[in-house]
């Protein structure tokens, strides 16, 4: 049993229509020309087709036509009201099928209703190859804000649009929601890459050929055009078309109408064209590398597309949809630590989201239903990243379970290695803020001036105070170079460059406690091997080989 649409403007011979149908125990939905067909349909659910009684002189039924077209493009209709009706109906552009004859008789609206059945059948398996499903354009940033707004003014209209950025940055992501959000949504949305295709092979991809056109041309073909009739036409990298393609491409948006290499008949366009490009067309005009009359047709409404590192902020919630996708394609889920993340949110990304995305795809096969750690990911984020003070405790997998320094020294007396301020021991916790605002003992500050502090000592001290005459040694002095004691009275430090110089700092007083052996000195600084390996090649430091 399915549900028909019955639209006529005479109460009396629609009831008489709705009568054949309900006798083959089809369900009926009856509306007039003039009714809201958009509020009938939502009410009345999905038809499988419309019958359309063309009777009368007014030309309501071809306003309804029109009106069904663009409520439901994709629903079949029949004509009631003879041949010529139905050219009538044609040439308004609606789904037109067949015409019946009044009174309707059941054999001829039974072999309608196979036939519209069969037809949707086509429509469906057609759908699933060429109608778009549009990816979310995924961000909250105020730049893609900006670019979700442009796409939702332009999408009604169908207006030419010029999608602008680098690659990677998602510009076939915005043509398929611009179609999507359009009255062509039901239509084809065919993709070409014009970069991709051979220069003297594009015009046939473009717009098909008939047999005998040229050599290997042993059938007829359609082209892109003709596939992408009442939808969506995107030719990506539009900029690296060539001249002559350019000619025939401008011909065909001024005049809408193009013909089949081969052929002299002429064939209508009714597309909407969006183009894309990374190059910088104006450019190009300047060089004579691309026409200046076909950039202002294509240029009817530009949209403009950020960059990653332009919107760092929508990093996050990038890195949670497509890990959603992977998981709804079965391909497995991860999850990325806060460290991870931070890094991740910070690296440039030249590839824009296409390098994310392949990331993303990466740590899915590395950590297949595991957390993701610094370690984990490529070495080029760690050595490029603009880390922040979380992220510079990368060079280790986890902060050093070491116990704070007691807050009062033991009763024997402190020795440098139990109260000295260290970098170290700012940079893991071992004490808290208010520790290094206390007055110190002028002892141990004295001591600790041996090694770099973020605290410059009080040269003031009182003199009743000294030291232990013999204090222990550090175990690991440092052998690398002095680093630079802040001055907090003045501008402050460069943070990032002090960390750094620490993590060198610490790195040398490691290799030089294992003996310039990188296994082991990993081993002491609890971080991999190959992440030391990248840390001695990031900062220029030498190391002794190992030896089997």
């Amino acid at each position: 049993m399915v549900k028909v649409l019955v639209i006529d403007e005479n109460p009396r011979r629609a009831a008489e229509v709705e009568a054949v149908v309900r006798f083959l125990e089809h369900e009926v939905s009856r509306c007039a020309p003039a009714d809201d067909l958009d509020a009938v349909l939502r009410e009345g659910g999905r038809c499988a087709l419309a019958l359309v009684v063309a009777e009368g002189e007014s030309g309501a039924w071809r306003q309804a036509l029109g009106r069904l077209w663009e409520a439901a493009p994709e629903m079949p209709a029949f004509v009631i009201g003879g041949d010529g009706l139905r050219r009538q109906a044609v040439s308004l552009g609606a789904n037109v099928l067949g015409s019946l004859d009044l009174p309707l008789k059941q054999a001829q609206f039974s072999s309608a209703l196979k036939q519209a059945l069969s037809h949707n059948a086509q429509a469906r398996e057609r759908g699933q190859n060429v109608r778009v499903s549009a990816p979310r354009l995924v961000g909250e940033s105020r730049p893609m804000q900006r670019v979700k707004k442009l796409v939702a003014q332009v999408a009604p209209t169908d207006a030419n649009v010029l999608i602008l950025g680098e690659s990677g940055t998602g510009k076939e992501v915005v043509a398929r929601n611009v179609h999507a959000q359009s009255h062509r949504r039901n239509r084809p949305f065919v993709p070409i890459n014009c970069g991709a295709i051979p220069a003297d092979l594009l015009e046939s991809e473009l717009f098909g050929h008939e047999k005998g056109a040229f050599t290997g041309a042993i059938s007829a073909r359609q082209g892109r055009f003709e596939l992408a009739q009442g939808g969506t036409l995107f030719l990506d990298e539009i900029g690296d078309m060539s001249l002559h393609m350019q000619v025939k491409l401008l011909r065909v948006i001024q005049e809408r109408v193009f013909e089949r290499v081969g052929s002299n008949k002429s064939i209508e366009a009714d597309v909407r064209i969006i183009a894309a490009t990374h190059r910088d067309l104006e450019s190009n005009i300047a060089r004579g590398e691309f026409r200046e009359d076909l950039f202002y047709r294509l240029n009817v409404f530009p949209v403009d597309l950020p960059a990653l590192r332009q919107r760092a902020s929508d990093i996050p919630v990038l890195v949670e949809e497509l890990i959603r996708r992977i998981e709804d394609e079965g391909r497995g889920s991860l999850r990325i630590s806060a460290p991870a993340m931070s890094v991740m949110s910070q690296y440039h990304w030249p590839g824009n989201v296409r390098e994310l995305g392949n990331v993303v795809e990466r740590l899915a096969i590395l950590c297949p239903y595991g957390e993701v750690q610094l370690d984990d990911l490529p070495s080029k984020l760690l050595e490029q990243a603009e880390l922040s003070p979380e992220p510079a405790l990368s060079f280790a997998e986890e902060p050093l379970a070491e116990a704070p320094a007691p807050a009062s020294p033991p009763a024997g007396g402190a020795t440098a290695e139990d109260d000295g301020l260290s970098p170290a021991d700012i940079l893991f916790g071992r004490v808290s803020v208010e520790e290094l605002e206390a007055e110190p003992d002028p002892a141990p500050r004295a001591e600790a001036q041996a090694r770099p502090a973020p605290r410059r000592p009080d040269s003031s001290a009182p003199q009743g105070h000294s030291a232990q005459p013999a204090a222990a040694p550090d175990p690991a002095p440092a052998r690398g170079p002095a680093l630079p004691q802040p001055d907090w009275r003045e501008e402050g430090i460069d943070l990032k460059q002090y960390l750094a110089e620490l993590e060198v700092t610490l790195i040398r007083q490691a290799l030089d406690q294992a003996g310039g052996v990188v296994a082991q000195a990993a081993k002491l600084l609890s971080l991999r091997r190959t992440t030391l390996v990248e840390k001695l090649r990031k900062y220029g430091l030498q190391r002794q080989e190992e030896t089997a």
